[in-house]
């Protein structure tokens, strides 16, 4: 079942925020990446998943740039991965500090993987610590497929990722696209999100389309932004299809506004700006 993503169908998978609700109780997201060349791209994933509604960010990046992310914003909850790349000995320290009432999290933007031990670790136990995640860029891997198998977990690969992590590179064919997303969906038992300029979402039983129209969005980052957005999503949505859906239709809803105000010559950034306005349709207080 193939259906194209609107506002009413989004309405649905955005659940409406309780009135008395507390810090927290709308979600509590972790983001971790970043590296010493991309240091921007968890910064990226940490507003978008704030400025789409979620209460706590904590943004888990390597050392040296945690002053850099501090700087960047003090919304942030920065937390210091003690190597450069994601290292076993990395994941088992984070794993000390983190909270254990995390809803979400999002993993891979721009992040340097040592060992891929330590990224399975990761997320295995997040996993087993009841967390939903989303996946993406260098956690897209082969080997962590068999880890996220019938898992709450998005991967969010773009054409190359998504031949990285399944073998297999999208054509330009719509149809065979969304073929290929509900084949390996389905073979792994994940919600794939098929990045490009109609996104293909789908958990290999249902399938929802987002045409953006937007050549503009092919700057760096505005992945990361989606990133972002699916965790915020899924702290508040424990349906991973469904929060996707959402992610991918608010991002590309800010992509089309902020071209709209900058034509083709917008900054991942400038998605940020226009989140909120993106999402004032499904603002709902019960």
């Amino acid at each position: 079942m193939t259906k194209l993503l609107k506002v009413s169908m989004i309405r649905n998978f955005i659940p409406p925020r309780k009135f008395a609700s507390r810090k927290g109780d709308n979600g509590k997201v972790l983001v971790l990446g970043g590296s010493y060349i991309y240091h921007g791209a968890p910064i990226l994933s940490s507003i978008a998943a704030l400025r789409c509604g979620a209460d706590l960010v904590y943004t888990c990046v390597p050392k040296i740039n945690a002053g850099v992310t501090r700087a960047a914003t003090p919304n942030l909850i920065v937390l210091p991965l003690v190597d450069a790349k994601l290292t076993r000995g990395a994941v088992h320290k984070l794993l000390g500090i983190i909270p254990k009432d995390l809803d979400s999290a999002t993993i891979g933007m721009g992040l340097g993987v040592q060992d891929i031990e330590a990224l399975k670790l990761l997320v295995k136990s997040l996993l087993d610590m009841g967390v939903r995640l989303s996946l993406d860029a260098s956690a897209l891997v082969p080997d962590i497929l068999s880890v996220i198998e019938n898992k709450n977990v998005v991967v969010t690969p773009h054409g190359g990722e998504f031949k990285r992590l399944f073998g297999e590179l999208p054509s330009d064919s719509k149809k065979e696209r969304i073929s290929l997303v509900e084949k390996y969906a389905r073979e792994n038992s994940v919600t794939v999100l098929l990045k490009g300029p109609t996104d293909v979402v789908s958990d290999g039983n249902k399938t929802f389309l987002n045409v953006k129209n937007t050549p503009a969005m092919t700057v760096g980052g505005t992945g990361d932004v989606l990133s972002g957005l699916v965790a915020g999503m899924l702290s508040k949505n424990k349906n991973p299809l469904e929060s996707a859906a959402a992610a991918v239709f608010v991002n590309g809803k800010a992509g089309v506004l902020a071209q709209r105000k900058y034509g083709l010559h917008i900054v991942a950034t400038d998605l940020l700006e226009f989140i909120p306005d993106a999402m004032k349709p499904f603002d709902r207080v019960k």
